[in-house]
């Protein structure tokens, strides 16, 4: 049993988290570009950014997805960026789940929705969420560029996709803190390609 929550543990936990996110700065921030680089280029050809996880990570899905659709920075106006967050249609995803089983219900949407030159963001903290790979197999099968958002070793989905950011932690509670901090340095990046591309 933990030590019971006093002012030392909180600030040991702020500390671990904040340790964490030097070693990403340390060893995953030309990752970070790289990835970013690409769906900045898929923004900028009206491509379509579609994301999935599970629980913590449909939410870091849909928090992405709407900073892109809407905006990042209120002191930034620009279009609209195509995002889709395929956790949240609560139809699909029970249909899905129902006629083809939970392991498909991103699967399904992927082939539904996503074309070539557009591209799949897989969420998961153990990179062996079957959903998540079955939806990156999926993107695979139909060319759709793939880039995971992982932690651990990476789990399967690490030799799955075609880029990927590693947070170094194997802390469920550091990861999802470093995924969204990805996903804000992402969505920075490409609202300034778009914002650029379009006064170019």
């Amino acid at each position: 049993m933990p030590e019971p929550f006093d002012q030392s543990r909180i600030v040991s936990t702020i500390t671990d988290s904040a340790d964490v996110k030097r070693r990403l700065a340390e060893s995953c921030s030309e990752d970070i570009l790289r990835c970013g680089e690409l769906l900045a280029q898929v923004a900028i050809d009206d491509g379509l950014i579609m994301l999935c996880g599970n629980g913590g990570s449909a939410a870091d899905s849909q928090h992405i997805a709407a900073e892109l659709v809407v905006r990042l920075r209120s002191s930034v106006e620009r279009r609209a960026i195509g995002a889709m967050a395929l956790t949240v249609d609560s139809s699909i995803l029970t249909a899905g789940g129902n006629d083809y089983g939970f392991e498909n219900v991103f699967a399904r949407q992927v082939e539904a929705y996503g074309r070539e030159g557009d591209v799949l963001i897989a969420i998961s903290t153990s990179g062996n969420s079957e959903n998540v790979i079955a939806a990156v197999e999926q993107a695979n099968e139909d060319e759709i560029h793939t880039i995971g958002l992982l932690g651990g070793d990476g789990g399967e989905l690490k030799d799955l996709v075609d880029d990927f950011v590693l947070v170094p932690s194997d802390i469920t509670a550091r990861i999802q803190e470093c995924h969204i901090l990805i996903g804000h340095l992402w969505c920075e990046m490409i609202e300034e390609a778009v914002v650029n591309a379009e006064e170019s």
